[in-house]
């Protein structure tokens, strides 16, 4: 039977617990124990060798007012407890579980271990005054035993110290990637789907500022919600990540719980766990507690300005909070609904809330995407990002997002490139994990003509977001720009066997195969585009191309192009048409004049962000001799 403790701070074997705070060593050396584990293991250790049912753990860690089920919580300290003390639950040292009932303390109490020798001495050197011989001999061995002790206690605290630098703290040293699956939503409301959704989101970008951490993105994760996957498997399936965070969201009313832990992504082990519960008014802070607590699991170090911003979050409208989840939730889709849906509930959060700088900075972004993926056109959207990224950096500078978008409106609408790779770079600075930054730069930088250095970003993007099909799809940019045809085939055609409605990697198909001059599949793609984006019957999408196919067997590749250029229709139609998209076709039917006059109207429009690749379209290579698309690509500011 353990002894029941006398003092503040109890030993067990090579530990040593403080019950006024909690802290928790091991020969000297503090372990990491979170504030509910800690009071969990205090109540038990101060009641060795008795029985402490689980409803008087509730009553005295999370008192009275227990906010609904305390289950997840008592669940997690008891795992955390367990995993800090090595203890096996199967054959246990310390926590014993009594089934249906509670738990039990079994390890042998000692006094601490600096006092017990030190009393003794104390005693024995009193005795010494009034008693000779058998009390002198056990003077000194009192004294021989004191100092062997105090030798063995100095090598216990040595060896902690060295083996923490040597090793590192319990797993730190193995985490460096990092994936947090879907919070499961507990309130059994599928309309709230987009609460848990939104918290991942979240607690994803707060995790992602950890300085030398890889953190997954929300869309590579997202899929794995109700998998029935292991760990290990999920872990390896995202690019072999060293640990996985996996959850719940329980919302009743205003008050909002999230539980975490983080396990092994190797081993399956248990490695830390916490339950936190706030009103939803804090929601940003209970966030960040989350985001900071796992961050110190894993031994990451914000930097300061980083670690500033998450401790000193500012409390938010609850309604203004919700409605920007639902813009997360809806803008993510990237498709013409979600995107404009996303729009809408991002404008009802700062109506709510003037101040809350990260609805302007999900609205800028939203803006950013429906122009470059063209759903909406970009002269009237990228004003609209402008507007929103500089609100949201005049309210918060630090927030990646708005400057990666406030780097695609310079970019796209400016023409001011040093600007925008300015704002590219800050983005990244402040956020080494915002796939859409890197991904975005890795564009911008492809078109620059620096592949090497797009296909860097790319490479970075791909990373955090293995399983993106936008990401994957994207990623041909830089390979395009090259004209590495091949390799940029073989990779869209690998994304479009997992997505066949990928709108974007079809485009890129189509002007690979036309770019490589395998007309052929070409006409296939423009087939299949015509049944799948512009909703057309099989016979008529074969209608539609059949003049294609009619042209270049009769005439070869120009017979095609001129064929493609009557779709057009007439040359008074012509003002409606794109005009990069137009120039395109007359330069390849060698009518250079008119191309360069498409080229004009393409440039005086200042919003086309396709004329960023005539430095790579191969129409053009007739047409780079002539002083005048020299002049254009000066004026664009692209290089010679």
């Amino acid at each position: 039977m353990p002894t029941k403790p006398t003092s503040r701070e109890i030993c067990f074997e090579e530990y040593s617990l403080d019950l006024r705070t909690g802290e928790l060593c091991r020969n000297g050396t503090a372990l990491r124990l979170q504030p509910q584990p800690a009071k969990v293991l205090t109540v038990l250790a101060e009641r060795a060798g008795e029985v402490v049912t689980r409803q008087e753990l509730a009553q005295q860690v999370w008192g009275s007012e227990t906010y609904v089920d305390f289950e997840h919580g008592l669940n997690y300290a008891i795992q955390q407890i367990r995993s800090v003390l090595e203890d096996d639950p199967k054959n246990p040292r310390f926590l014993e579980t009594i089934p249906k009932r509670g738990y039990r303390f079994i390890a042998p109490l000692n006094l601490p271990a600096v006092a017990q020798p030190h009393r003794e001495v104390q005693i024995a050197e009193s005795s010494n005054v009034q008693h000779s011989g058998r009390n002198g001999l056990r003077t000194r061995f009192v004294y021989i035993g004191a100092i062997a002790l105090g030798v063995v206690l100095v090598a216990a605290i040595v060896w902690g110290s060295v083996r923490t630098r040597w090793l590192g703290t319990a797993h730190a040293a193995r985490v460096q990637s990092l994936a947090v699956l879907p919070l499961r939503n507990l309130s059994n409301d599928s309309s709230q789907e987009y609460f848990s959704d939104g918290m991942t989101d979240e607690l994803i970008t707060d995790l992602a500022k950890s300085e030398g951490l890889r953190v997954i993105s929300h869309t590579s994760v997202e899929r794995y919600k109700g998998t029935k996957l292991s760990l290990p498997e999920i872990a390896h399936e995202l690019g072999g990540v060293d640990a996985v965070v996996e959850g719940t969201v329980l919302r009743a009313g205003d008050r909002v719980r999230i539980t975490a832990q983080l396990i092994d992504g190797h081993s399956d082990q248990h490695l830390w766990a916490e339950s936190y519960e706030r009103d939803v008014r804090d929601i940003l802070a209970l966030q960040n507690n989350v985001a900071q607590d796992i961050a110190s699991e894993v031994a990451i170090k914000l930097r300061p300005s980083q670690q500033e911003h998450l401790w000193t979050a500012r409390g938010v409208v609850p309604a203004a909070h919700e409605a920007y989840l639902k813009g997360i939730f809806d803008a993510s889709k990237l498709t013409p609904e979600g995107l404009q849906s996303g729009v809408g509930h991002f404008d009802d959060a700062i109506k709510l809330d003037p101040q809350y700088a990260p609805a302007y900075a999900g609205k800028a972004e939203a803006y950013g995407w429906a122009g470059g993926l063209s759903i909406m056109p970009s002269a009237d959207v990228l004003p609209k990002a402008r507007a929103a990224a500089d609100k949201a950096l005049e309210l918060d500078d630090t927030l990646s997002q708005a400057h990666h978008s406030l780097a695609w409106v310079n970019y796209s609408l400016d023409w001011d490139f040093k600007g925008a790779e300015a704002h590219f770079k800050r983005a990244l600075e402040l956020n080494a994990n915002d796939v859409t930054a890197h991904l975005w730069y890795g564009m911008f930088l492809a078109e620059r003509g620096r592949v090497d250095e797009s296909l860097v970003e790319i490479k970075r993007a791909q990373d955090l977001d293995p399983l993106s099909l936008m990401v994957n799809a994207l990623a041909a940019t830089p390979l395009l720009a090259s004209r590495q045809y091949d390799a940029a085939l073989d990779r869209l055609q690998r994304v479009l066997l997992m997505d066949p409605g990928n709108g974007v990697g079809h485009w890129m198909l189509l002007v690979a195969y036309e770019g490589k001059g395998d007309l052929p599949n070409a006409m296939d793609e423009r087939e299949k585009q015509a049944v799948l984006f512009f909703r057309q019957s099989p016979e008529n999408a074969a209608r539609q191309v059949a003049p294609l196919r009619k042209a270049y067997a009769s005439s070869g590749e120009r017979g095609y192009w001129k064929s493609h250029l009557d779709s057009f229709g007439s040359r008074h139609d012509w003002d409606r048409a794109n005009p990069y998209q137009l120039a395109v076709a007359l330069a390849r039917v060698g009518d250079h004049d008119r191309a360069f006059a498409s080229l004009e109207k393409s440039c005086a429009a200042h919003s086309d962000q396709f004329l960023y690749w005539s430095n790579g379209e191969p129409a053009f290579d007739s047409m780079r001799p002539d002083p005048r698309f020299k002049d254009l690509l000066r004026r664009i500011g692209l290089p010679q």
